[in-house]
């Protein structure tokens, strides 16, 4: 049988950070060897595998890692601290002590497959601990996507402001289902919404998200600019979709051009929100981040 008829496989590792335990899940098709790395790098509200490992009945086609390792890529999506699987620290989180943790996992991802770079997908909050990161290791990096990437005068974050001070007290707060699913509306229409899609994600999120780390609303919400463009120097892609409301161009136009490698690329895909991946523009996410990270 040809490598690219097997199934898919999946494989979890753990990774240890300043006495924290981070969850490590990984999918390839057939053997891992030889393969190009991409990790993932989930955003301020659910970890890795139910972000880019969704198990959607009778839809296959919205997992981002199944569709990457049947392109030939070794992908791992980690929980950062505070997240899914991972240790959950009793005080707030930051965004550089996720960086730390994104540092960790890349350091052993590439002594697991003896590699020196790996390419990198964030996506919402993690293009700020993913963006730090890249500016403290360009050399681990080959190629670098930042994902529905905030700014500082982002609709949404706009809309959470008056809840800082709630975010300020408690270091986790509890979700329901229902607040899952108010992720896939804001400035997004109905029609790209799969009622099936989004009831998947709300149930896998309140079961694994038993409380939801605040820390990083707190950062996005008092200390931006978290990241510096001028310092992002591997080739670079910013991605969003045409309704999310965190990341459009007005705001993310002078971050783009700031860019100092040549080698960049600004996409909108039509038919998505903030959460591109589960919506109905899914498809054209997953074939524009697969060509990007093909590129020679």
């Amino acid at each position: 049988m040809k490598e690219n008829e097997l199934p898919v496989q999946g494989t979890q590792h753990w990774v240890l950070q300043d006495e924290v335990r981070l969850f490590l899940w990984e999918k390839y098709q057939g053997s891992p060897q030889g393969k190009p790395v991409l990790v993932l790098a989930h955003g301020s509200a659910t970890a890795g595998r139910e972000t880019f490992d969704l198990r959607v009945p009778g839809h296959p086609e919205y997992s981002l890692m199944d569709f990457l390792a049947k392109q030939g890529f070794d992908v791992f999506a980690p929980d950062m601290r505070g997240f899914g699987s991972s240790t959950k620290p009793e005080g707030h989180i930051t965004t550089e002590q996720a960086a730390g943790d994104l540092s960790a996992v890349v350091d052993f991802i590439l002594k697991l497959r003896g590699v020196s770079q790996v390419h990198l997908l964030a996506w919402s909050w993690g293009t700020q601990y993913g963006g730090q990161f890249v500016m403290a290791h360009p050399e681990k990096v080959k190629r670098y996507a930042a994902y529905a990437q905030m700014h500082a005068r982002s609709p949404d974050l706009e809309a959470r402001r008056e809840r800082l001070a709630t975010f300020q007290r408690a270091p986790y707060i509890r979700i329901t289902e229902q607040g899952w699913k108010l992720r896939f509306n804001s400035l997004t229409p109905p029609e790209v919404n799969d009622p099936v899609v989004m009831d998947a994600f709300a149930k896998a999120a309140a079961l694994v998200e038993l409380k939801s780390p605040t820390g990083p609303q707190v950062d996005l919400l008092t200390r931006q600019p978290l990241i510096d463009a001028s310092k992002i120097t591997v080739p670079t892609m910013m991605i969003h979709g045409q309704y999310d409301d965190v990341a459009d161009l007005p705001g993310l136009l002078p971050f783009f051009t700031a860019l100092p490698n040549p080698d960049k690329q600004y996409t909108v895909v039509p038919e998505g929100g903030h959460m591109l991946h589960l919506q109905k523009g899914h498809a054209r996410l997953q074939r524009a981040v697969a060509d990007w990270f093909a590129a020679p």
